[in-house]
């Protein structure tokens, strides 16, 4: 399949052939799900922890007889139904909430994600954005100018999450000119993912055809 290239005014500068195992990948539901899910877990991190009724002080003594007093029983004021007591199956830092995604899975949601968004129209190649140095006024300019094309206006004007730029040779101008929008996020090709790609509205390339070979690569590489 043959998609339009532009430039960064905007002009169609020519065509990129895409790899229909890349590109043209079959939506699975399930695989997806599993695969995301996956990724949200291993970025989590244990923070909440509450105490038990081991780790709070005090309740050494027993509050008061066993019996004769007409109350209920208790042997300790650190007991959960207690105020000030334990807490009973709170949050723990000790859990670990890792998964482990297999290769081949990974790569081929990734490839669903970019089977889909190029399905939808919301993928731009742009041959380069010929940023020398780091200078976000450039780099938001490049963006209106984009914003031009049919399906993307939005590209420079949606407030949250509107563009990925994928970069298949990051340099640190084109980073640090993009990274100061707080709309658009930065990442290398190499490092695509499906939480990424699927996580912005629009996921703009740069240097296609280098950019598809690193992508296409992926299958082919055994973690």
């Amino acid at each position: 399949m043959e998609v339009p290239v532009y430039n960064a005014q905007g002009k169609k500068k020519g065509s990129v052939t895409l790899p229909e195992a890349v590109f043209g990948v079959q939506w699975n539901d399930s695989l997806m799900h599993q695969v995301v899910t996956s990724m949200r877990d291993n970025a989590r991190g244990p923070i909440a922890h509450t105490k038990t009724r081991g780790d709070v002080r005090g309740g050494g003594k027993k509050p008061w007889q066993q019996k004769g007093t007409g109350r209920a029983r208790h042997g300790s004021i650190r007991s959960p139904i207690w105020r000030g007591g334990g807490v009973t199956h709170g949050p723990r830092n000790e859990k670990n909430f890792a998964r482990t995604i297999p290769a081949k899975m990974r790569v081929k949601a990734l490839y669903m994600a970019l089977s889909r968004k190029l399905k939808d129209g919301e993928i731009l190649f742009v041959d380069s954005f010929g940023i020398t140095e780091p200078k976000t006024a450039t780099a938001k300019k490049t963006l209106v100018q984009l914003s031009a094309l049919s399906g993307f206006e939005k590209l420079s004007s949606k407030k949250k999450n509107a563009a990925l730029i994928a970069l298949s040779d990051p340099t640190e101008a084109s980073q640090k000119s993009f990274r100061n929008i707080g709309n658009v996020s930065v990442a290398a090709v190499r490092n695509l993912n499906p939480l990424a790609v699927l996580g912005s509205s629009f996921l703009v390339i740069e240097n296609p055809e280098a950019a598809v070979a690193i992508v296409a690569s992926r299958s082919n590489k055994k973690k």
